[in-house]
């Protein structure tokens, strides 16, 4: 109870000293403050560039690769004219891909069109895309109403189709829409499914080959090449014809777009899905090889392995984040130092304080325990005004540039333990210091 009791007192004495000079203690706890807040700013954005990650794998799907054609019209055009004609990526790779490569678990052909949408009155611009029957196990997609297309409605091309929920409130209102006849550019579709609603990264999952949930209707990819578009009926004579043309300039003097060269692939992607994450970059590998044989040494597409670009991309996120919570600790550390100066020129100041102390009967540990719980409560102060300041700074950066920045409470608390930290380590120097002062020569000190 006396031990209790001298320790309050001790501490009783610290707190009046801070606030005697409030002014020098706001100094000193303000590198303690930009310290902590710049370090929970920091993990904010790392936080919310893993999540970001995270997101992104969810919508690529597990173990996915992607196949994507490329069209570049200098290169396209000066193989043909070496007499080496590409088919382009087409429905036949696709069966190539799953019955010679025993790994592929899923795989998906896909084909997007432009076109508009009509229904009771309301015309809309709609994107339509062409999908396996894997697709939406691919990428985790759910119903939250109707089912995914039948084997049959996919093998013979049936005009059926799934929209997402932003194309349900278009057309149908609050209305079921399960059942219902949908026009999409000529082709009348019956509505069978609906799908939730999924938000992605924009230009980062463009990269990847993966395009928006949102404004969408999916149909069968046969259903795709019967009633919209099968640009497999490009024949090299086209591109011929096409080169030929190419670089007129309309009547205005503007390159006519007409006749620029158009894609010559079937598909728009290939989506495959790998038994086992350690085959990804083999059968990636495969892939290459097998495609590049099918369309005669001309390489006209890329295969994309979006795990391994995403762990790429952490990664290197992963460093930029290190190199900020760096910058951030060297903060701490020279709040911590200016703790330990500031605590050292107030016991030379109060060198005459410290020898009555001493004189009346204090220990050197009460001495120690005073200075020590002055820099740990100028510590802990600015480390809670720091919390609140990094909290503050994350939703300001996340409003301002839209970064993700995610505030977890492990930061918190290691924030708040390091600046409680600093306050001891600091701090014990000072105190130390003080309690080795002499009454006698103390107590002269003018």
């Amino acid at each position: 109870m006396i031990k209790t009791e001298r320790y309050i007192y001790n501490i009783n004495i610290a707190m009046d000293a801070v606030f005697a000079n409030k002014f020098r203690s706001l100094l000193t706890a303000l590198g303690i403050i930009f310290g902590v807040g710049a370090v929970i700013a920091m993990l904010a954005i790392g936080n919310g560039a893993r999540q970001e990650i995270l997101d992104q794998m969810k919508l690529v799907g597990v173990n996915n690769i992607i196949i994507r054609p490329l069209f570049a019209e200098d290169d396209a055009h000066e193989e043909l004219l070496e007499g080496r004609f590409s088919p382009g990526l087409s429905l036949l790779d696709a069966h190539s891909i799953q019955q010679l490569i025993p790994q592929i678990e899923k795989i998906s052909p896909e084909i997007e069109v432009n076109t508009f949408g009509f229904n009771n009155g309301i015309r809309k611009t709609i994107r339509v895309a062409g999908i396996g029957s894997s697709y939406f196990d691919l990428f985790g997609i759910e119903f939250s109403q109707g089912t995914a297309f039948t084997n049959e409605q996919s093998e013979y091309g049936a005009p059926v189709c799934i929209i997402s929920n932003q194309v349900r409130a278009s057309f149908f209102g609050n209305s079921d829409p399960i059942g219902k006849q949908l026009k999409m550019g000529n082709n009348w579709l019956t509505v069978i499914g609906v799908v939730e609603d999924r938000t992605t990264g924009g230009e980062s999952t463009e990269r990847l080959g993966i395009s928006e949930f949102g404004n969408i209707v999916y149909i069968p990819v046969r259903t795709a090449l019967l009633r919209f578009i099968d640009r497999s009926a490009i024949t090299a004579t086209d591109i011929q014809q096409q080169r030929g043309r190419r670089g007129r300039r309309s009547s205005n003097g503007e390159e006519d777009e007409s006749q620029k060269p158009k894609s010559y692939h079937q598909l728009d992607r290939i989506v495959v899905q790998v038994e086992n994450s350690e085959m990804l970059t083999p059968t990636a590998d495969l892939i290459q090889r097998m495609i590049l044989r099918r369309h005669n040494g001309v390489e006209d597409f890329e295969v994309i392995v979006p795990e391994l670009l995403l762990e790429q991309e952490q990664r290197a996120k992963d460093i930029f984040n290190i190199v900020l919570g760096a910058i951030a600790a060297i903060s701490l550390l020279v709040g911590g130092i200016g703790i330990m100066n500031i605590m050292l020129a107030s016991v030379m100041e109060r060198t005459r304080e410290i020898g009555i102390r001493l004189a009346v009967g204090a220990k050197k540990t009460d001495v120690i325990f005073q200075f020590l719980s002055e820099s740990v409560f100028i510590s802990i102060t600015g480390g809670i005004v720091g919390v609140f300041m990094g909290i503050a700074l994350s939703k300001i950066i996340m409003e301002l540039t839209d970064i993700l920045t995610i505030v977890s409470l492990s930061s918190v608390i290691l924030s708040f333990m390091v600046s409680a930290g600093i306050g001891i380590i600091f701090g014990y120097m000072p105190a130390r210091k003080a309690a080795k002062k002499d009454p006698v020569t103390s107590l002269r000190y003018e």
